[in-house]
């Protein structure tokens, strides 16, 4: 437990990846196998049941610390983490209790069969044989999350590290299933439980932004034009009876989309295919935002499947019958990817459009309007190009439609973390709505540091409330949002949701009175979205 509580700090004071990887490397290095499993399990979403009620362990850290309710949820408001409120607020230990994280773990998997009377005793013994940072921890192994900034791919990044084992196979064995009391630490990156020959996927190959004018391109006859869609890259890899869908960020996601490895499976042909991950449904490509209700879920009910249907748009090819094709020209991949269609067809999924024109100045007005097919505009490929493992300039480049904009005004800021705690970086933007203010989006980059100075003091002199680290400002600074697309949506209060909103400039030449209403900018959203 004392090394994982080191682990947690080392990554906490930090936000650079390599220095996480070295904190994860140096915990793999020198923890017990048993812990290492744990670790691994705890940050993989293979945790256990929660054993203890969030309710009951406010309710009894309140009858030890004996605050009024107000000011314990003060406190929590301030600090915005239940587990590390009361790890706080309690009082210093009259013992110190020392095991291992993996004894903590069985501990907590038992006590959930147990009274409440039975998990209180224990969970006040351990907060009294506890520092403050070692409860925080014991508190998040109830139920917590730990939010330091470590991905899957990053653990997997230290993993490579400490074994030079191939990161793609130890993300397939790590997220595989797997039993942690059945299973060693070796076993487990080794892949005994896997048979990763069969679902090895290909690194993906990335365009860059178009930089330079169409006409630099060439003649438009040596290059393949396709619509950009807003999805999950994924690569469809079938061998050997063997189906598994990966995603651009090396994760294996074959259970979260039944529908496509239910298609896949039966299909014609062992292949590696790169495509789109989308909602589609009667024929149409849904905003990303649908997508999202998709994601990252374990069980998908069959209200959901039927709400949002997945499909797949196929881009490329990069293995044909065992053979990696990579090398080959696109257009040759091309030819193998469209035989491939005309001998299985399915609903949903289809073979990326190429779009026909006589010249570059064509291209223009179908970029234009991709957003009526909720489109992010297009991509240019050269029909010669390899598949390039990651980005290389000059092959495939990226030609995405100019962003939306709105005009809102600051009513929320938030100080940031690390470098930039003692400034406020993170904004609330509102829009009008019928005689007040809406809030319609949250943003935190676009701004320079001589920005960021200036709109703290800012904020320092214009507050007008607080709630914990978030300070209410007078309605007054104006600023233009960006965003790449907009969507109606229940859950925000607006109405609406942007995708991947940031602020494009600070408006010091506008006042509130000349924002956006909420009735404009959902004129943004465009009929049949």
């Amino acid at each position: 437990m004392k090394r994982f509580s080191e682990l947690i700090s080392a990554i906490e004071i930090t936000n650079k990846t390599n220095a996480k990887i070295a904190a994860l490397v140096e915990y793999f290095t020198v923890a017990e196998d048993k812990d290492k499993l744990w670790m691994i399990a705890l940050f993989t979403g293979k945790r256990p049941p929660r054993p203890v009620k969030s309710s009951l362990m406010k309710q009894w850290c309140a009858e030890i610390t004996e605050l009024p309710e107000w000011l314990f949820l003060e406190s929590y408001s301030t600090v915005g983490d239940l587990g590390e409120t009361i790890a706080l607020l309690l009082p210093a230990p009259t013992h110190h209790i020392e095991k291992s994280l993996d004894a903590w773990m069985q501990e907590l998997i038992k006590l959930k069969s147990k009274t409440d009377e039975e998990k209180k005793a224990y969970v006040l013994n351990a907060w009294n044989g506890l520092e403050a940072q070692e409860r925080l921890i014991f508190n998040k192994l109830i139920g917590g999350s730990f939010r330091i900034g470590v991905s899957k791919k990053t653990l997997v990044n230290a993993l490579a590290k400490l074994t030079n084992i191939d990161a793609n196979q130890l993300m397939h064995s790590i997220i595989g299933n797997w039993d942690i009391n059945s299973i060693t630490f070796d076993e487990l990156l080794s892949g005994s439980h896997i048979n990763y020959d069969n679902s090895k996927p290909y690194p993906f190959c990335l365009a860059y932004a178009l930089e330079k004018d169409l006409d630099e391109l060439g003649d438009v006859n040596d290059w393949q034009a396709e619509y950009k869609w807003d999805g999950i890259r994924g690569q469809i890899v079938k061998r050997n009876g063997e189906l598994f869908i990966w995603s651009r960020g090396e994760e294996l996601v074959t259970q979260q989309f039944p529908e496509l490895t239910e298609v896949f499976q039966n299909w014609k042909h062992d292949f590696v295919i790169d495509g789109e991950i989308l909602a589609i449904k009667d024929s149409s490509v849904l905003l990303f935002n649908d997508l999202q209700k998709r994601l990252n879920r374990k069980n998908i009910s069959k209200k959901l499947l039927e709400e949002v249907p997945v499909g797949f748009y196929a881009y490329d090819i990069l293995e044909f019958e065992n053979e990696d094709i990579r090398e080959q020209s696109l257009a040759e991949r091309r030819k193998k990817l469209e035989l491939i269609f005309q001998q299985n067809t399915a609903k949903n999924i289809q073979l990326s459009q190429v779009v026909e024109v006589e010249n570059w100045n064509d291209l223009h007005a179908i970029r234009e309007d991709s957003r009526s097919v909720n489109s992010e505009g297009l991509m240019l490929k050269q029909k010669e190009s390899p598949y390039h493992t990651g980005r290389k300039k000059g092959d495939w480049w990226k030609w995405k439609v100019e962003p939306l904009t709105i005009d809102a005004v600051m009513i929320y800021a938030q100080k940031g973390s690390g470098r930039r705690s003692s400034k406020y970086t993170d904004y609330t933007f509102a829009v009008k709505k019928d005689d007040g203010l809406v809030t319609v989006a949250k943003a935190y980059s676009g701004l320079t540091n001589e920005e960021i100075t200036e709109i703290s003091r800012w904020v320092n002199k214009n507050a007008i409330e607080k709630f914990g680290p978030v300070r209410t400002v007078k309605a007054e600074l104006v600023f233009e949002i960006a965003f790449e697309g907009i969507a109606l949506s229940k859950r925000h209060k607006s109405g609406v949701a942007l995708r991947f909103p940031r602020i494009k400039r600070w408006r010091k030449d506008k006042t509130v009175a000349e924002i956006d209403t909420i009735e404009s900018v959902k004129d943004l959203i465009f009929v049949g979205t």
